[in-house]
């Protein structure tokens, strides 16, 4: 593993995702990816929504990912983050998700990145699958 943290990428994102026990990957007809735990969604590219428009030029953006979140009390700290990486839309009111731009994932480093997806990941999979994981993966 590279010492120096470093820009992230969608690569690094399909790549976390994926490491995480369980977790399936699924590919929409026009290539967009969604992860899945126990066949839950933690994470996904959406589509076009009408819900989530380019604010320059009005147009449905195709490049926006969801990411759950705990509870709506982390949504709102990740929303408070000054650098704006995360947004959110009327659609997710009351709906413990975030959502991301692509192009503002080299806004993150890939350790940020992979806390993000396990968080996500850890809203979907098992008690005792996500136990087992923090187990092996706490810092303490």
């Amino acid at each position: 593993a590279a010492a120096l943290s470093r820009m992230a990428t969608m690569a690094d994102l399909d790549e976390l995702a994926r490491a995480l026990p369980h977790t399936t990957r699924e590919t929409s007809d026009d290539g967009r990816p969604a992860y899945l735990v126990h066949g839950k969604l933690f994470c996904c590219q959406r589509g076009r929504r009408a819900d989530a428009l380019d604010p320059d030029t009005g147009e449905r953006l195709a490049d926006v990912l969801m990411f759950r979140v705990a509870d709506l009390d982390v949504k709102e700290l990740f929303l408070a983050d000054d650098r704006g990486i995360f947004f959110t839309t009327p659609h997710f009111d009351g709906y413990s998700a975030v959502l991301v731009r692509i192009p503002q994932l080299e806004r993150l480093d890939r350790v940020e990145l992979g806390d993000l997806v396990a968080e996500a990941w850890l809203t979907r999979a098992q008690k005792r699958v996500a136990k087992a994981w923090l187990a092996e993966h706490s810092s303490g």
